[in-house]
């Protein structure tokens, strides 16, 4: 059944399973997973992620990492927050400058693993930790002042679906149209491809690693302005706590995205990350050891990426030795 699948399609198939099993585990507890009040909860838990996994799918199609996004969203929280110091005519500004600090860092990420050729893994870490020396130099709690009317906006919602989780998947449709519709998007699948071919092509790869990193960075951003919104302070500790880094790549990787490059899927990235909410809603409703959380989620990818490794090796083999063919 796997070979006639996409891999998209499969995430969701794996969705629909977990969804199943948590339901029904929370019906034998005498609790509803479907009520409005926990998927108002799952909705509001993909908001953060799904940013951050959106920058992420970018930066693994170009064939690289970015560690970093944690830490990003930590410092976009803090400083927003900061800015606003409590007044709403701060609100504009205070998106603007977070959004600006975390595109830098997002270009200067870019530069280096782009320009300077550092591997992905490395400059984000290193730029990661950078980033958390000076949260903890100067951000010893949290920082609040933030606006009613910023609050107000971050617990509004349609119906279950809060308007953030709207906003996030804007998004997502704009970064699919990025990818499939313009020429930068074309260049960051040719990059993640094969960098080699790619320049000899005449397409300057430098530029498609910084925009991804970018990108990746201002989305980051935006997933600790959310954060803010809803809580209505900004913590220092609130990405790497989360842990945002390590599950968006997750979430990216059952997607069906490759972390050599050139090959990912948005729509499979946000099934990854509704799988993950809907286990960390399971979790809640059955009130489980938190750490259990860890081990249900680790599961999860193992046996997802089992069936695409068994997927691809299965059309790996087709290619090379085509029917009535022999090795």
């Amino acid at each position: 059944m796997t070979r006639r699948l996409s891999t998209t399609a499969i995430v969701y198939v794996v969705l629909a399973l977990v969804t199943l099993a948590a339901a029904l585990l929370a019906a034998d507890a005498d609790r509803n997973l479907f009520s409005s009040g926990n998927i108002a909860v799952i909705m509001t838990s993909v908001t953060a992620l799904g940013f951050v996994a959106i920058g992420q799918t970018l930066v693994v199609l170009v064939g690289s990492l970015d560690l970093s996004v944690g830490y990003v969203l930590s410092l976009a929280g803090v400083l927003c927050a900061g800015v606003m110091a409590g007044r709403t005519e701060n609100i504009p500004v205070a998106i603007v400058t977070t959004l600006v600090v975390c595109a830098a860092i997002g270009a200067a990420n870019g530069f280096v693993v782009g320009v300077l050729g550092l591997h992905g893994f490395i400059a984000t870490l290193a730029s990661g930790l950078v980033i958390s020396g000076d949260l903890s130099t100067y951000y010893r709690g949290n920082v609040t002042g933030v606006p009613d009317a910023f609050t107000t906006f971050g617990q509004a919602g349609i119906g279950v679906v809060p308007v953030t989780t709207l906003v996030m998947l804007a998004c997502l449709g704009l970064v699919f149209v990025l990818l499939h519709r313009t020429r930068l998007g074309h260049r960051m699948h040719a990059v993640g491809g094969d960098a080699r071919v790619a320049r000899l092509s005449g397409v300057k790869t430098a530029r498609p690693i910084i925009a991804a990193h970018t990108l990746s960075a201002v989305l980051a951003g935006l997933a600790g302005i959310t954060i803010v919104s809803r809580l209505g302070v900004g913590g220092p500790n609130a990405g790497t706590q989360g842990g945002f880094a390590l599950l968006s790549v997750a979430a990216v990787v059952l997607g069906g995205a490759s972390l050599a490059g050139g090959r990912s899927s948005l729509l499979g990235t946000l099934g990854g990350v509704l799988i993950f909410a809907v286990i960390d809603s399971a979790m809640g409703v059955l009130q489980v050891n938190p750490f259990l959380k860890d081990v249900v989620r680790g599961l999860v990818i193992v046996a997802a990426v089992a069936v695409f490794a068994r997927r691809t090796g299965i059309m790996r083999r087709r290619k090379r030795f085509p029917a009535g063919t022999s090795a």
